[in-house]
């Protein structure tokens, strides 16, 4: 099976950067799937943050880190990135990696009625900007 492990979250100042790591084992090859980063804060709803298909690059951002956050992969690698810049206190949150989320769901619905879809979840990593 599929699994998932995220590292890079930590504590910055607002302005500051990080960048978050999801090293991927389980699947022959990273070609062909959709990959993605979400996010939980305390009391809040996970949300998506970004997704990326593995087969063209294509990616796709919620609008609240579009044009700060970019995601990417290194396919030699086995991993998923996300480069957060800019970072902002309203970006404090849980950021988990997932494995085949909806890779282009109508509305870009990725989450709805408290939950998302993916088929495999890290652990998390825990980002915190104050």
């Amino acid at each position: 099976h599929v699994q998932l492990v995220e590292s890079g979250g930590g504590s910055v100042q607002a302005g500051g950067s990080l960048r978050l790591s999801c090293l991927v084992s389980g699947y022959t090859s990273m070609s062909g799937h959709c990959m993605g980063w979400f996010r939980q804060a305390p009391g809040k709803e996970r949300e998506v943050v970004a997704i990326i298909y593995t087969g063209d690059d294509t990616t796709n951002y919620a609008d609240s880190v579009k044009g700060r956050f970019t995601i990417s992969q290194d396919n030699a690698k086995n991993t998923i990135y996300l480069q957060m810049n800019s970072l902002r206190p309203e970006d404090t949150a849980m950021y988990y990696c997932a494995a085949n989320p909806p890779c282009y769901p109508a509305g870009d619905r990725y989450c709805g009625g408290g939950f998302c879809r993916g088929d495999y979840w890290g652990q998390g990593t825990q980002v915190t900007v104050s």
